[in-house]
């Protein structure tokens, strides 16, 4: 009998193995069951209102039984639907950021990261502050507002006052016009004493990711450490949430484990974050297992094609239409190329995966905790976008004007949302293209501008945005925001 209780805030209940297991049992038998897709899919399209759309989701089972299905007209309708809740809640704004990682050290045994204890030809690194400085200015150099700073596990090099010391640093560099405006943050899981000490530091989005949601393979893989406690780790943002941090990130590392399993998994934790806290995920990673140093990918027997990729990042979209999902540069330029009209919302631009590796002028494969399979500059990243019909956004007005939780998702439920990202991203781009692109970029961004300002539904807005654009380009002004 399942233990499935969404609202229990004990790991192995809001995560139930055996739920898990009825729910794969569940999509194989049903999916070709065409009647029911139809219900499923008709559930999950978008619904015009007065104001805009509403979308109503979908359970982890419904979205396990299209993620099963293979008729190839119900796929097509799936990926159809999925570009149209993308397009009528994020529109074709694509949030930029970078990862910054701060310290290597770590005393976890996780089989699949470079970065585990028994690891001797990594070579270990902890940022000063002066080198976080200088790393801040290099990304601020290229154009960032946003990070998202990473450190290893290890209570002696990583302390939490180390982590808030970094974030303090960070956010006190102005270099020109650069300023990093939002600081998200990928460490360990930890207290509730130190969510909050984050929260008060002025983080943006908590990010962790579960690995694998099976709890052997969890176990497993994770055979030495603090990380190794599956329940501590898979309860974090309960904790988070506790702690104040009202945004967090899930994600899972697809090729650990079964990708139907994992999937499941994943929208399970988002549905007892909706159900306990009353608000599920800020945004969902997908990230799948690449190669690193003493890292071989082929030895997880369980890797997705890209076309399954494609698909898992469409049935998310149609499960959870309000969070954002984020693809990182992991993935070559062709597959994100294919799957951000399916539901992507952020990407990451000219990352780096080392310590100290924005300073370096040559990438320091020997010590990324994976290889970076997108390695173009941010000015290719955003030229790119925009060839495609996308805007590239470095906004992070939401965070700072307090829209976050759930007073972000109410924004994005009523269908404003777009008189306040629309405008705001046009305006972080005009500060991109002014300060940092090249001269191609720039003559294609303004002429993108120009067309998108027509887009903003409230006359009021648009002029007052197209107004701030034009002070942008011609002063020294920065920073405007709805």
């Amino acid at each position: 009998m399942s233990n499935y209780n969404p609202k229990s805030l004990k790991a192995d209940e809001f995560i139930s193995h055996e739920e898990i297991l009825a729910t794969l049992e569940y999509a194989e038998q049903n999916k070709h069951n065409v009647k029911l897709i139809d219900e499923i899919l008709e559930k999950a399209r978008p619904q015009k209102t007065a104001t805009g759309a509403v979308c109503h989701g979908l359970t982890h089972r419904e979205a396990s039984v299209l993620l099963a299905c293979d008729l190839p007209e119900k796929v097509e309708e799936m990926y159809r639907i999925a570009k149209e809740i993308k397009l009528a809640f994020y529109g074709n704004r694509i949030v930029m950021f970078a990862p910054l990682y701060l310290s290597n050290y770590c005393v976890n045994g996780c089989l699949y990261c470079p970065y585990h204890l028994k690891n001797k030809h990594i070579a270990r690194k902890k940022l000063t502050q002066e080198e976080v400085r200088q790393e801040v200015i290099a990304l601020q150099d290229m154009g960032h507002k946003r990070l998202a700073i990473e450190a290893g596990e290890d209570p002696i090099n990583n302390p939490i006052e180390y982590i808030l010391e970094c974030i303090d640093t960070i956010y006190s560099i102005h270099h020109k016009n650069g300023a990093i405006r939002r600081v998200n943050v990928n460490i360990a899981a930890t207290t509730v004493e130190n969510y909050r000490k984050l929260k008060e530091a002025g983080i943006g989005t908590y990010i962790l990711f579960q690995e694998t949601y099976h709890k052997q393979s969890y176990e497993t893989l994770h055979p030495t450490g603090p990380k190794h406690d599956y329940a501590y780790h898979t309860e974090a943002m309960d904790r988070a949430m506790e702690g104040g941090i009202d945004d967090v990130g899930l994600g899972v590392l697809f090729g650990l484990e079964m990708y139907k399993y994992e999937f499941a998994g994943l929208l399970m934790h988002a549905e007892h974050l909706e159900a306990v806290h009353g608000v599920g995920p800020h945004t969902i990673s997908v990230p799948r297992v690449k190669h690193a140093d003493d890292i071989d990918p082929d030895v997880f027997d369980n890797s997705i094609p890209d076309e399954m990729f494609e698909k898992i990042i469409a049935c998310i979209r149609l499960a959870v239409p309000y969070t954002g999902m984020i693809i990182s540069t992991r993935e070559s330029q062709k597959v994100r190329e294919r799957v951000l009209d399916l539901g992507i919302s952020q990407i990451s631009g000219a990352s780096r995966t080392s310590v100290g590796g924005y300073t370096e002028e040559e990438r320091p494969h020997d010590s990324e905790q994976f290889d970076v399979s997108d390695q173009r500059t941010l000015d290719e990243v955003v030229r790119w976008l925009m060839e495609q019909g996308h805007i590239p956004s470095f906004c992070t007005a939401c965070y700072r004007e307090g829209r976050t939780g759930d007073r972000f998702m109410t924004l994005c439920k009523n269908g404003q949302i777009l008189n306040c990202c629309h405008p705001n991203a046009l305006m972080t781009l005009t500060e991109y293209l002014v300060d940092y692109a090249s001269e191609e970029t720039k003559k294609l961004g303004f002429e993108l501008i120009e067309q998108e300002l027509a887009k903003i539904p409230k006359e009021k807005i648009r002029t007052i945005a197209a107004q701030h654009i034009e002070d942008i380009k011609n002063s020294n002004s920065r920073d405007f925001r709805f």
